[in-house]
């Protein structure tokens, strides 16, 4: 077991998973909004190594970074493995989430269910504001393919190769 220094214990820290290929607009309102109701919050980057990516794993921590440069309380990591487990082994006590709408309600609701079986960690969503509801990374991913102008959908952090 790992021992936290007290002021960490105190701390309402959240971790905001996911593999952001890319870091999107919706993204972004979620962490800033999240940063309003928690000390720290942890984007954390997840590997899975079935997924085949558009951006390398350190070009989508760079974008992250940039974007969130001038805010203190929040932090971007890379991770394995099972969320829960990553939450437990840094100390957060709640997982942040962001709905778009009803069909990423009932998916996460499921996760979130499996997560307090396994954990006594909480979930918590926010409603994604509706100017950016609509957008997902794997929208981006194809108007990127496509050549379109992605730079509606994501924060300027997010360069693409040209």
């Amino acid at each position: 077991m790992r021992f936290l220094p007290s002021q960490e214990i105190n701390m309402k820290r959240a971790l905001f998973p996911g593999s952001f290929d890319p870091l999107t607009l919706g993204h972004y309102d979620i962490i800033k909004r999240g940063v309003t109701l928690f000390d720290e919050v942890i984007v954390a980057i997840g590997v899975n190594v079935e997924k085949k990516y558009m951006f390398s794993l350190e070009e989508r921590k760079q974008f992250i970074e940039e974007a969130f440069a001038d805010e203190p309380k929040i932090k971007v990591v890379t991770y394995k493995g099972l969320t829960v487990e990553f939450c437990k082994e840094k100390g957060v006590g709640f997982i942040l989430r962001g709905l778009r709408n009803p069909a990423d309600f009932e998916f996460e609701k499921a996760i979130a269910h499996t997560n307090r079986k396994l954990t006594e960690i909480e979930t918590v969503f926010l409603l994604t504001a509706a100017k950016t509801s609509f957008i997902s990374s794997s929208i981006v991913r194809d108007v990127i393919r496509n050549n379109g102008d992605y730079t509606k959908f994501v924060p300027k952090a997010v360069r693409v190769k040209q």
